[in-house]
């Protein structure tokens, strides 16, 4: 078998190894490709398994690939490949759900902090001598925000949101959920589940836990944004898709929202900006939370296990 990964830098940029994949055959690995028809068939000419991280596979590359049988998504969402064409094609493809929670929930809190406490700021406004020149024993110059007694909205309710749910419990926090599918929350008592508008009027913080469906695309626009308290906070670590950026650019900028923490963008990497670039109170990291080492290590163990039982004849975690 002929395995070919079209983006490996991403999940392995040197700290991790390939070494055990050999044991399935020849194992070609790539850093990057690029999007250009002719180079992605000399890659994939004659491969039967392809593994890719964010290189899309539309219909129209597939359709060029007749020996592909088989396509791993090193990631959990997998809306880069089109799981119909696939399907039509007998090309079964694989995500590796659950890798990433703890590390998406730890930045989840990272992004919530920093706006609620503003540590980078002060310890910026510190080592500038501003400390050493108060008249005071200490000095703020943004508020600080106790989230005890606050109530966090979660829009999407699975393994990291759920997880999410279970920190924001341990800070004090009252829960509003939102979820296609309503699971048993029966153990929380500082629960409800509620709508999306519901949702948005009620809660000091909206946490985005969601994958990216026709659905939930651009679900958080202006009418949405509109809905959220004057003093709430947005996360997204899900898919920027799910937030339409120039409106939020424009709620945080009138001040109709407290802030902004933001993982993921629409367009990834933004070559071209983003209206958000300079907004007021916006944090956006360059979609990190799921990079951990001990992440990547799970994503890599899980990947590889969707590959042994494909080739074993029982596939496992398929999407389509």
């Amino acid at each position: 078998m002929k395995i070919v990964i079209l983006d490996g830098h991403t999940l392995n940029p040197g700290d991790l190894s390939w070494e055990e994949w050999q044991q399935y055959g020849e194992v070609v690995v790539y850093p990057r490709t690029p999007i250009d028809a002719t180079v992605i068939h000399e890659r994939c000419l004659g491969a039967q398994a392809l593994i890719t991280n964010k290189f899309p596979l539309t219909a129209e590359t597939l359709e060029t690939l007749p020996s592909v049988k088989y396509i791993g998504v090193t990631a959990t969402g997998y809306n880069i490949v089109d799981v119909a064409a696939a399907k039509k094609l007998g090309i079964v493809v694989t995500n590796v759900p659950s890798y990433g929670t703890a590390s998406v929930v730890q930045m989840t809190f990272a992004l919530l902090l920093e706006l609620t406490l503003n540590v980078r700021r002060h310890s910026d406004a510190v080592m500038e001598g501003r400390w050493s020149q108060s008249p005071d024993f200490c000095f703020w110059d943004y508020p600080l925000v106790e989230l005890a007694g606050k109530t966090m909205g979660i829009i999407g309710m699975g393994h990291i949101g759920s997880r999410v749910a279970d920190v924001a419990t341990a800070f004090g926090m009252e829960i509003i959920g939102n979820s296609r599918t309503h699971t048993d929350q029966s153990s929380r008592h500082n629960f409800t589940w509620a709508p999306v508008p519901e949702l948005l009027e009620r809660s000091d913080v909206v946490s985005i836990h969601c994958p990216l469906f026709p659905e939930t695309r651009n679900l958080i626009d202006k009418e949405a944004l509109n809905r959220m308290r004057r003093t709430a906070f947005l996360l997204n670590t899900s898919r920027g898709p799910i937030v339409v950026e120039r409106d939020l650019a424009e709620v945080l900028n009138e001040g109709r929202i407290a802030g902004a923490g933001l993982d993921v963008l629409s367009t990834e990497p933004p070559v071209g900006g983003s209206p958000l670039f300079g907004a007021r109170n916006c944090i956006i990291t360059p979609h990190i939370s799921w990079a951990t080492q001990e992440a990547r290590g799970r994503l890599m163990s899980g990947a590889l296990a969707n590959l042994a039982a494909f080739i074993a004849g029982d596939p496992m975690n398929k999407v389509n």
